[in-house]
């Protein structure tokens, strides 16, 4: 989940209840013990309704090689959630995209532990964007990807979660129960 490495590349701090505590470097949040921090996941849809699932670079520092959403990220402090998405779009698959910016998920929260003992403890709220153009993955992020429909992400979940990012296995039923689809 990055988006740009560089000196104003970090996450924002929350508490329980999404209050910002402060910012760190966001290389150095990710460890055994990650603190609470603003996320997002975004999927990504075509004008057919088909859905954009990415598998992770095998160079990703946690959950390398699983298939997840289109892609995630953390907003930076002053950025709105559109222009988190649209960064982090632009970044790990090379296009733009089209977001209301208003999560469909707003409270969705995780915490899970990779193979390796690292720690995602993240205020993630879901969004949904769309675009009309092919993405170009940034092999740093994406290592493979696919258009599906989301009747097949929920068949996958059902299957195989082992497969999948945690994230995505606990964001999918309650998308589904949102009646997901593309925006507009």
């Amino acid at each position: 989940m990055s988006g740009g490495a560089g000196p104003e590349d970090h996450v924002i701090l929350v508490d329980d209840d999404g209050t910002h505590l402060g910012r760190a470097p966001r290389a150095t949040v990710h460890t055994r013990d990650t603190p609470l921090h603003l996320g997002f996941s975004c999927y990504l849809f075509r004008p057919d309704g088909r859905v954009l699932v990415t598998r992770r670079a095998l160079t990703k520092r946690t959950w390398p090689g699983v298939w997840t959403n289109s892609f995630c990220g953390h907003p930076r402090e002053g950025e709105s959630w559109g222009q988190a998405v649209r960064r982090h779009a632009r970044h790990e698959l090379g296009l733009d995209v089209a977001t209301t910016g208003e999560p469909v998920l707003p409270s969705f929260r995780y915490r899970a532990v990779d193979a390796g003992g690292v720690v995602e403890n993240e205020l993630c709220p879901v969004l949904l964007a769309t675009t009309d153009q092919e993405p170009v993955p940034n092999p740093d992020e994406v290592m493979d990807l696919r258009w599906v429909g989301p009747d097949e992400v929920e068949g996958l979940v059902a299957l195989a979660p082992w497969a999948l990012s945690p994230w995505m296995v606990a964001q999918v039923p309650e998308l589904r129960s949102a009646g997901w689809t593309a925006p507009g």
